[in-house]
C-alpha cells in the first residue's frame, strides 16, 4: 500500500471501505488495484450508486440482452444486476474476509428502499437478497426507520449480516444497537453461532452540516457562523460515545461471551460538499478504534495524497461536541426537525435514484426485446 495516512488509518482502528461500486470498477481490475495499493476492505453500495453504474457505458448491456430473452420483469432485472455485481465483489474480497476473520471484505446490498416503512417486506427482501448473493462476506442494507427496526432483529436473528444504514439521530441509534442486541439474543435462542453474524451502523455525516449550515447562515450571525462545519462531526463523535456505552453493559458481555461480534459504527456521507472545509475532514476527525469509515473515491484519494492521521480524533472531545449540540438548541436549530428531515430526505432520496433506475433499465429491456 503506498499511503502513509491510509495505513496511519488502519493501525488506528480504522477499517477503510469504498463507498462504489460499479462492474467496470470490477472488469477492469480497478477494485483489485484499490485493495492492492490504497487498503480498501471493503465496499458499500446504495440505489444512488447502482443508478449511476448502470445508467453509464455499456458494461450491462450483454445481461440485460440475457435478461430481456428470458422474459424478466424490470424488477427483476435489477435485482439480477445487482446481485451479480455484489456477488463478484464479494468473491474479490474473499482474501480480505478470510484474512480478517469476517471482519472485514465485505460488501454491502441495500433492500429496495421503497420498502423502508414496511417492516415484512423489508425482511422477505433482505432474506432474498442473501440468498441470491450466496456469499458470507455480504451485508444487507435496512434503513434505521421505526419499522426497519424490528426487520434489523429478524434478519439478524435469521444468521444474515447486517449494515443498518441512514442514522441521523443518536437516540435513533440507541434504538438500532438495541435491535441489534435482540436480534443476537434471538439468534442465540436459535442455536445459530453468533459468531458468524456481523453488523455495521452506518452514521451519517457531512448530510447534518449540510442542513445545520443552511439554518445557520439563515441567522446570519457571528455566533451562528462561529458554529458552521462542526455539527456532522460532534453528532458522530457522541454517537461513538453511545457505542461505548452500549458495549460496555453486562447486556453485551453476555452476548460477546457467547462469541458475539461488536456491530461497528460505520461513518458514511463522508465526502465533503462544502468546498470551504478540508476534504479530508470527516475522515480525519473520526479516528477511533473499531469504526469503519466507508469514502466516496474522491475522498480516498484526497486522504492517501494529504490527509493527517494524529491518533484518536473523538473520544477525547465528547464534552466539546456535545457543547455544540447544545449551542445549536439555544440558537433555535431542532436536532429532533434536523435528524428527522434528514431521514425523510435520505429515503426520499434512494427512492428517487430507484425510480430512475427502473426507468433506466426499462428503457434498455424494450431497446433489447426490439
Amino acid at each position: 500500500m503506498t499511503s502513509t495516512a491510509l495505513q496511519d488509518l488502519a493501525a488506528h482502528g480504522v477499517s477503510v471501505w469504498l463507498d462504489d461500486l460499479s462492474r467496470e470498477r470490477l472488469t477492469s481490475g480497478n477494485l483489485q488495484r484499490l485493495i492492492d495499493e490504497r487498503g480498501i476492505v471493503g465496499v458499500t453500495t446504495n440505489p444512488s450508486i447502482f443508478q449511476a453504474a448502470l445508467a453509464e457505458g455499456h458494461a450491462y448491456d450483454a445481461q440485460v440482452r440475457e435478461l430481456a430473452g428470458a422474459g424478466r420483469t424490470v424488477d427483476e432485472a435489477v435485482f439480477a444486476l445487482t446481485t451479480q455485481d455484489v456477488r463478484d465483489a464479494c468473491d474479490v474480497f474473499r482474501p480480505v474476509h478470510e484474512a480478517t476473520g469476517g471482519r472485514d471484505g465485505r460488501v454491502s446490498i441495500e433492500v429496495d428502499p421503497r420498502l423502508a416503512h414496511d417492516t415484512a417486506r423489508t425482511v422477505e427482501e433482505a432474506t432474498a437478497l442473501a440468498a441470491a448473493v450466496d456469499r458470507p462476506n455480504v451485508l444487507i442494507k435496512i434503513p434505521a426507520t421505526v419499522e426497519g427496526l424490528p426487520a434489523i432483529s429478524q434478519v439478524l436473528a435469521s444468521g444474515v449480516s447486517v449494515n443498518v444504514t441512514l442514522i441521523f439521530a443518536l437516540d435513533r441509534y440507541r434504538a438500532v444497537m438495541n435491535a441489534f442486541l435482540t436480534g443476537l439474543e434471538q439468534a442465540r435462542e436459535h442455536g445459530r453461532d453468533l459468531s458468524t453474524i456481523h453488523s455495521v451502523a452506518s452514521f451519517f455525516v457531512s448530510r447534518v452540516d449540510t442542513e445545520v449550515d443552511g439554518r445557520l447562515d439563515a441567522l446570519g450571525t457571528e455566533e451562528a457562523a462561529a458554529l458552521r462545519g462542526k455539527a456532522g462531526v460532534a453528532n458522530a463523535r457522541l454517537a461513538y460515545q453511545a457505542f461505548e456505552e452500549v458495549f460496555s453493559t453486562p447486556r453485551w458481555g453476555s452476548l460477546a461471551d457467547a462469541g458475539a461480534n461488536a456491530q461497528r459504527p460505520l461513518w458514511a456521507s463522508t465526502g465533503v460538499k462544502d468546498p470551504a472545509y478540508p476534504d479530508t475532514l470527516y475522515v480525519t476527525e473520526l479516528v477511533a478504534p473499531g469504526t469503519v469509515n466507508t469514502m466516496p473515491e474522491k475522498t480516498l484519494e484526497a486522504t492517501a495524497d494529504h490527509g493527517e492521521v494524529v491518533g484518536d480524533t473523538v473520544t477525547p472531545y465528547y464534552a466539546e461536541a456535545a457543547e455544540v449540540l447544545d449551542s445549536l438548541e439555544r440558537l433555535g436549530i431542532s436536532y429532533s426537525e434536523v435528524t428527522a428531515q434528514l431521514e425523510r430526505e435520505g429515503v426520499d432520496k434512494f427512492e428517487s435514484s430507484w425510480r430512475e433506475l427502473l426507468a433506466g433499465i426499462t428503457r434498455e429491456l424494450e431497446k433489447a426485446s426490439a
